[in-house]
């Protein structure tokens, strides 16, 4: 049973730290530099830590300027204001992804300037054969647990998070944290940050702070118990010259400065 717990916790937190460091943080709003062989090896780890729920630099990039663009509005890729139900909300943002990557729908350019692109490894990573390959590799592990240790059948109810693992993160801050929690900003959209302390979305759970300085890569900090776990890792990769953060990501602006940016940033 431990060594199906410890391995849902690995994936649960490896995924999502490629997640909100390379995607979010990185690709949607370039908070941080990194040479582009660099740039490489972090499409690979990404691919490497979620697996079957690998998700395109890209794709995710594009979408998520635009839903700091739209936020809450009737353009916004995943807003609960829009979607009757939680899974509603998580099969329209698949369909919007989906249309960003294939090229099925017209993207304005404001949105892809400076997008992360590989899309020969996003068409290998996100293929349904590798997607496949890697739920029965989760799925051998699970059985190989269960049948050498005697283990519940209910082990295998945590299976379909590990296949869609990326999109339960995505989901817990754009549908939770568009409801619940508490607000440091008065902002124009609903975001909230839904957990005091987060221990479990490493930083992504301060949500309205993100909102409100979308060019601040600490999303924590704002209050003594907010404490993001993904930019303490970024200042120790800046440190140690893995990636660069920004001048204008670590200096102290007026407010008002700030939102500039980061309405810039968002489109």
């Amino acid at each position: 049973m431990y060594i199906i717990i410890a391995f849902f916790i690995l994936h649960w937190y490896t995924s999502l730290f490629f997640q909100t460091f390379f995607l979010h943080r990185y690709a949607a709003h370039a908070m941080f530099t990194m040479s582009k062989k660099t740039e490489k090896v972090f499409f690979v780890l990404t691919y490497i830590f979620q697996g079957s729920n690998y998700l395109s630099a890209y794709g995710y990039g594009i979408m998520h300027r635009m839903h700091h663009a739209f936020a809450d509005t009737e353009e916004d890729p995943h807003s609960p204001k829009y979607s009757p139900s939680l899974f509603a909300m998580m099969w329209k943002t698949k369909n919007v992804y989906t249309d960003i990557c294939k090229g099925k729908v017209k993207v304005d350019p404001k949105f892809t300037k400076n997008v992360p692109e590989w899309h020969s490894f996003d068409k290998f990573a996100g293929s349904g054969l590798s997607r496949l390959a890697w739920g029965a590799a989760y799925s051998a592990l699970y059985i190989y647990c269960y049948m050498t240790y005697d283990l519940s059948p209910l082990i295998f109810l945590l299976l379909p998070i590990h296949f869609l693992m990326s999109p339960v993160h995505g989901a817990i801050i754009n549908w939770f944290a568009h409801i619940y929690g508490y607000r440091n900003f008065e902002v124009s959209d609903t975001s909230t940050n839904f957990l005091p302390f987060d221990f479990l979305m490493m930083g992504e759970s301060y949500h309205n702070n993100h909102h409100a300085r979308g060019s601040r890569a600490n999303f924590g900090g704002i209050r003594w118990h907010e404490i993001d776990p993904t930019y303490l890792i970024i200042l120790a990769l800046d440190k140690t010259g893995v990636i660069k953060l920004k001048n204008s990501v670590n200096s102290n602006k007026s407010k008002d400065t700030e939102k500039e940016e980061d309405v810039a940033m968002a489109i």
